[in-house]
């Protein structure tokens, strides 16, 4: 039997739409923390009741650029920090001496196995190619350079992330077999990029774990 797939739902912006998320079994929360993002949270309205949000989900702080100083100040209130820009593997390797750390990257033609192993990180997330954007563009990843990138990059776990949907994770999961899935755009409220729609959320994870299993 195949592993379980790990789900991470990303972009949250409320408490009730972490609540649904964890409540449809999500392995994984994401809130965005890039102010050039739409999805942005500023970490002074989070930090009242994500402390004390309940379930087990694993907490994501996802980031652009940041210093090193700034992924301390969000640590005490995150499992994890993804970086999601241009950062620099010196950059990686502070950040993951402070905690667990995610490294995404656009699934670009140079991206290989070899452009990865220089930085330090716990997970890698592959995300669509967008030019001038760091994520959540809703963009399909090509899913087949990421079923290579997954083939000769077995460790750290790869997530899989860009424009992933209750519509297509099945396929992508097929075909990739990744660690896990990462979804933001594909479970919002429709043409509300603040808020999720539980029944999408509920959906997704059940493609994608369903698809997994197959």
């Amino acid at each position: 039997m195949n592993p379980p797939i790990q789900v991470k739902i990303c972009g949250i912006t409320n408490e009730e739409d972490a609540l649904a998320a964890i409540d449809a079994g999500a392995d994984a929360l994401g809130f965005n923390l890039y102010a050039g993002s739409k999805r942005h949270v500023p970490l002074e309205d989070l930090a009242p009741w994500l402390s004390t949000l309940r379930g087990n989900a694993l907490r994501v702080a996802v980031m652009v650029n940041p210093s090193i100083e700034e992924i301390r100040l969000v640590r005490p209130i995150f499992d994890a920090v993804q970086l999601h820009g241009q950062e620099t593997p010196a950059l990686c390797t502070a950040a993951a001496a402070t905690g667990v750390l995610w490294k995404a990257f656009p699934l670009t033609p140079e991206l290989d196995a070899d452009t990865v192993a220089v930085y330090r990180a716990d997970a890698l997330v592959i995300d669509s190619s967008v030019s001038g954007a760091f994520g959540g563009t809703g963009m399909l990843i090509d899913l087949k350079r990421a079923a290579l990138f997954v083939r000769d990059c077995p460790e750290p776990p790869v997530w899989l992330s860009g424009g992933l949907s209750p519509a297509n994770v099945a396929l992508a999961v097929k075909k990739v077999r990744p660690y896990g899935v990462d979804v933001a755009s594909g479970v919002e409220a429709p043409g509300n990029a603040r808020r999720k729609d539980s029944r999408s959320i509920r959906d997704f994870i059940a493609a994608a774990r369903q698809a997994a299993a197959s």
